[in-house]
């Protein structure tokens, strides 16, 4: 009888808000997760010579592989006010306030698929600033390519608010503003309800990495790299058996 109703507790937990103590520990891990990896990030930034050269690498194998789209997609949105301002909102809103907003409606709802993501973006989290460490690559915007920062130009706010010694501004490669939105999409077209949703899922990834390249913040490729890790992340967050989307309640 006792194992009945410890199954039937398990799985009640499993589909539900687990609790405010457990979400008071997720959000001290979660902030405390984020701070850390902007703290090593900032502490890994390495000289500008070398991080120079190795965005012309890449500028060079893009030449080759005909994706060296940066400037003309800049170019196709320099005329309008209103495609420069979209595309800054997408790179500024539509990043961390959609991850965070993700985060929680996964704990709520799904807690054990929250746990799927959350460990997901801890190891590519962990991957990328092993790369930002090794490669560090300049952006475009920094004189690399005859680009605009216009997210700077446009927004001066959102360089403010991030203090300078918590920023690396040869973390370019990989793209984890693109690689954990494709994240975000994947984990809201899988578990979203309505069609609208679904659709906003599937629409996160692509705008991201519109939005990425057309301000300035990263090469194409970049954005290739993020989505690399990213996944290589989430397909670790699955086979790891101390890794999986079971949390300890319902375990």
């Amino acid at each position: 009888m006792s194992k009945v109703v410890a199954t039937t507790h398990r799985r009640r937990h499993a589909h539900g808000f687990p609790g405010w103590r457990t979400l008071a520990a997720q959000v001290f891990l979660v902030t405390g997760g984020a701070l850390a990896y902007f703290l090593v990030r900032g502490l890994t930034m390495s000289n500008d010579d070398l991080a120079v050269r190795n965005a012309r690498r890449i500028l060079d194998l893009e030449s080759r592989l005909g994706i060296d789209w940066e400037v003309p997609l800049q170019r196709a949105i320099d005329g309008s006010d209103a495609l420069i301002t979209l595309m800054n909102w997408i790179y500024i809103y539509g990043h961390w306030p959609v991850l965070v907003a993700t985060l929680v409606w996964l704990f709520i709802r799904w807690p054990s698929r929250y746990y799927t993501l959350r460990n997901a973006l801890f190891i590519s989290g962990a991957t990328g600033l092993v790369i930002f460490a090794l490669f560090p690559v300049a952006p475009p915007r920094l004189g690399v390519l005859d680009v605009a920062d216009t997210v700077t130009e446009r927004s001066r706010s959102y360089r403010t608010l991030q203090p300078p010694e918590l920023i690396n501004l040869y973390a370019a490669v990989p793209s984890l503003h693109f690689g954990w939105n494709l994240l975000v999409g994947i984990f809201v077209w899988r578990n979203a309800a309505t069609l609208t949703m679904r659709v906003f899922g599937l629409a996160v990834p692509p705008a991201m990495a519109v939005a990425v390249v057309a301000t300035g913040n990263h090469f194409v490729l970049d954005v290739l790299a993020g989505g690399i890790v990213a996944l290589s992340g989430l397909a670790v967050a699955h086979a790891v058996p101390a890794l999986r989307d079971t949390p300890p309640w319902a375990r």
